[in-house]
């Protein structure tokens, strides 16, 4: 039996939700294609006949510019830390640059074993990977490097045997029915925030959250209730929130509790609120009632 921990970190956008939700095969992460969609640290299990991979999907290693962008990359580089392998995940489809750099040279100094994932393989034409891993062969000790696609689920299977290899020798850790370490609400605030991304565009993406003010296990006629708050920073961006005559609102509100529904399989009632909390993304009572700590 083989049993460890393996961090998932790279650069925003390089599809390590995905990866998450392909292998463990529950959608744990929310995904968008806007940067720095996860923010906290999110637990997967997947269990196998010889061992048991316990995942950490983290946020996008990035150049903080607010408190919370401090945290979301203290959150990865700390999960990279306490990892008995990283697995290093990067957009095949976008040349490397000084960001990669900035991360090789992290992962450098934490002195655990990394394989170096280059996702996304479904968009690049063949004759370009052969030279992509030579180049990051000669650029960095990894372990292993194993190209593969999250999203139609190539080569992940060969991804998933490599890291179990380089895990060390161990019983599992955790039940084999076990999947994640989050509760409910977190997953109630993560689709909610989900509809809003999906909906909104330029800087409100990452100006909101998503706070669950009261959560309601289903009652004697199987509904449950659940009070969530948007927060916003200004007035403007509620407006755009709410929408003419709430038309956004409504929109976001029917996507999240369709979801939601198949998600805890029990009918829904979602009351959403827009508040504007100036700043909030520097504001520490925020951020750990965020659970980002």
């Amino acid at each position: 039996m083989r049993t460890g921990f393996v961090s998932l970190v790279g650069r925003p956008n390089a599809g390590k939700s995905t990866l998450l939700n392909r292998i463990v095969g529950s959608k744990l992460a929310i995904v968008s294609d806007k940067p720095q969609t996860t923010r906290n640290r999110i637990l997967g299990v997947k269990n196998y006949p010889d061992g048991q991979i316990i995942f950490t999907d983290t946020p996008g290693i990035h150049r903080p510019l607010h408190r919370m962008n401090v945290r979301m990359v203290d959150l990865a580089v700390e999960a990279a830390r306490q990892a008995d392998l990283i697995g290093l995940v990067r957009d095949a489809g976008i040349p490397a640059g000084s960001g990669d750099r900035f991360v090789r040279d992290l992962l450098a100094k934490l002195k655990v074993p990394v394989v170096l994932i280059l996702n996304k393989i479904d968009r690049l034409a063949k004759p370009r990977l052969l030279p992509m891993i030579e180049a990051a062969r000669s650029a960095f000790p990894f372990v292993e490097i194993v190209p593969v696609s999250a999203l139609d689920g190539t080569n992940v299977d060969r991804l998933e045997r490599a890291l179990l290899d380089h895990l060390p020798e161990g019983d599992a850790l955790y039940p084999h029915d076990y999947v994640t370490d989050q509760p409910e609400r977190f997953f109630v605030a993560e689709i909610v925030r989900e509809k809003v991304l999906e909906s909104t565009r330029d800087e409100l993406p990452f100006s909101t959250a998503v706070v669950v003010d009261r959560f309601e296990e289903p009652d004697e006629k199987g509904l449950m209730r659940l009070y969530c708050s948007i927060l916003v920073e200004r007035e403007s961006q509620k407006g755009i929130l709410v929408g003419r005559a709430g038309d956004m609102i409504k929109r976001i509100g029917t996507a999240a509790r369709l979801d939601l529904e198949r998600f805890f399989q029990a009918r829904v009632y979602l009351d959403l609120r827009v508040k504007v909390r100036s700043q909030w993304r520097e504001d520490d009572r925020v951020l750990n009632e965020l659970g980002m700590k």
